[in-house]
């Protein structure tokens, strides 16, 4: 169920970002949604955790290595 609501509320995020958009060109969409979907998902996952890395790896399926890289492009550290 969770996973639905994650898929419809982006879905509806992307439709209103289009529709926002009134007919300019839109470029790079996919890296923009992924940025904006992403930095959040690690920083709340962090929380969750209280900041600890191998268990937040743990959860989103990622190595140690691939999270610390991430938090770090996102200035999340």
């Amino acid at each position: 169920m969770a996973k639905n609501s994650i898929s419809k509320a982006v879905r509806k995020a992307v439709e209103a970002y289009i529709a926002d958009m009134e007919g300019q060109e839109i470029i790079d969409l996919y890296e923009l949604v992924l940025k904006e979907v992403e930095a959040p998902m690690l920083s709340s996952v962090m929380k969750h955790t209280g900041n600890n890395q191998s268990k937040t790896a743990s959860i989103l399926g990622l190595s140690r290595g691939t999270l610390r890289k991430k938090l770090l492009k996102y200035r999340l550290l």
